[in-house]
């Protein structure tokens, strides 16, 4: 198992530089978990693709459909204390707080292209190379 934050599940099902790694990535640990947030914030990609003439509306709910399928049942809503502690002592946002929050909750990595997560959270996050390159 992993969590995924948002991005990596948005490369997994639209055209981006880690859209080959996402699908590697499923190929190789297809249990991924996020916070309930990720619905929030893909929802609003997609929007944004629909606004810049990328997807049309048909495909975007095709989309959500894929996605959200994929990670049905690993949908967790992480403990408030622990993201509201993670945020404050470490100036991050409460959103990426959550990713991180639940990745150590559950004991496995956070797969993620975030460099603020990937620099303040070494012990939890991974790039998706890195995940990758682990026995």
């Amino acid at each position: 198992m992993i969590v995924s934050d948002t991005s990596l599940i948005a490369h997994l099902y639209l055209k981006g530089e880690t859209s080959p790694l996402a699908r590697q990535i499923v190929l190789r640990d297809p249990d991924w978990a996020a916070p309930f947030l990720w619905r929030s914030e893909f929802r609003n990609t997609l929007v944004k693709c629909i606004r810049a003439g990328i997807l049309d509306r048909d495909k975007a709910f095709r989309v959500l459909g894929a996605a959200e399928s994929l990670m049905a049942g690993g949908e967790y809503d992480p403990v408030s204390h622990d993201v509201l502690e993670l945020a404050a002592t470490t100036g991050c946002s409460a959103y990426d707080a959550e990713f991180v929050a639940l990745a150590r909750e559950l004991r496995v990595p956070l797969v993620t292209r975030d460099k603020e997560l990937l620099r303040k959270f070494p012990e939890t996050a991974l790039t998706p190379g890195k995940f990758l390159a682990r026995p």
